[in-house]
C-alpha cells in the first residue's frame, strides 16, 4: 500500500493594521503575499502600513482557505476575530 503525502498548500491569515483594524486574506504563498502587502500592492493595507501578522492557519487546498476567509469576513465581529487569533485556529471545518 502506497500512501500519498501532500504538503499543506494554502493559508488563511489575519493582519492587524496600524489603525487596529484587521485584514483577512487567503493565499497559496504566504511569504509572497506578505511581501506584496508590505510593498503597498494591496489597496486596503497600503494606506495602513505597518501591519502585523497576528494569525495564520494552513489548509490542504486553497479552496478551503478561501471558504474560511469568506466565512470569517461574514462574522463582522471584532471580538470573535480576536478570539480566533487568541485560540490560534478556526475550529470549523471547511
Amino acid at each position: 500500500v502506497r500512501l500519498q503525502v501532500r504538503a499543506l498548500m494554502a493559508f488563511l491569515y489575519i493582519l492587524k493594521c496600524r489603525n487596529e483594524h484587521f485584514y483577512i486574506g487567503s493565499t497559496n504563498n504566504l511569504d509572497r503575499r506578505l511581501k506584496e502587502h508590505r510593498a503597498g500592492k494591496t489597496k486596503y493595507t497600503s494606506i495602513l502600513l505597518p501591519f502585523e501578522l497576528v494569525f495564520k492557519q494552513e489548509f490542504l487546498e486553497l479552496r478551503s482557505a478561501r471558504k474560511a476567509e469568506m466565512w470569517l469576513k461574514r462574522q463582522k465581529d471584532k471580538a470573535f476575530i480576536e478570539r480566533v487569533i487568541k485560540e490560534g485556529s478556526l475550529k470549523k471545518k471547511f
